[in-house]
């Protein structure tokens, strides 16, 4: 399944406009940092990390990213950010590719918690695609569930986490939290990033005939 330039569906949230950072603050609540160039959305190493104004609970979330060519860079030095759900749950961005047999930190990791199924990533500077489909946690539950599409294949398959990963925003799991991207020092670079908000519950009745 290709996901590649989809379009806003009807209900989503549009998280980055193509134009300007106006939506997203660092983590402290000041303007963001980032630079925005012809709807691509470009980390500035040393600025932090950047998060939505908007608040989420379940949803739906695209995003397309790409990472830098650093040859001589490996492991975690190799084009680094993260995409944190809620602002608490980072799915791993890296320059992964080739690797046989990805780990905790590679690529479309649940950081330090859920390798990838598989490694689906694409060779440096070729834009790829997150879809992930999030379930927040309930009652006494530890985490959230979660499904993750990386460029069409299934690498996590709902899957619940025990907890936040490391450099979370709080541990206040039963809030709505942001999309957080990461400033891990690396030209990483976003587009294309919609959330469609999910109801909580479904209806416990028939419709009407």
């Amino acid at each position: 399944m290709k996901t590649m330039g989809a379009p806003v569906p009807s209900g989503a949230v549009q998280l980055f406009n193509g134009r300007d950072v106006s939506n997203w603050t660092t983590r402290d609540g000041q303007t963001a940092g980032w630079r925005v160039d012809d709807g691509v959305l470009h980390v500035v190493p040393g600025t932090g990390d950047i998060m939505t104004r908007e608040r989420l609970t379940d949803f739906v979330l695209h995003l397309e990213f790409r990472c830098p060519d650093m040859p001589e860079a490996t492991g975690q030095a190799k084009g680094n950010s993260g995409v944190f759900l809620q602002g608490r749950y980072e799915i791993q961005v890296l320059d992964s590719y080739g690797w046989a047999v990805p780990g905790l930190g590679d690529c479309g990791a649940v950081y330090n918690q859920f390798a990838p199924l598989v490694n689906a990533c694409l060779p440096a500077m070729n834009w790829q695609t997150y879809d992930v489909a999030f379930r927040a946690p309930r009652g006494d539950e530890p985490g959230p569930r979660l499904t993750v599409l990386h460029n069409g294949r299934v690498i996590h398959n709902n899957i619940q986490l025990p907890g936040v990963t490391g450099a979370a925003i709080d541990e206040e799991l039963a809030a709505p939290g942001p999309l957080l991207l990461q400033d891990h020092g690396n030209l990483v670079c976003y587009r294309n990033i919609w959330a469609l908000p999910l109801p909580l519950v479904g209806s416990t009745t028939y419709a009407p005939a």
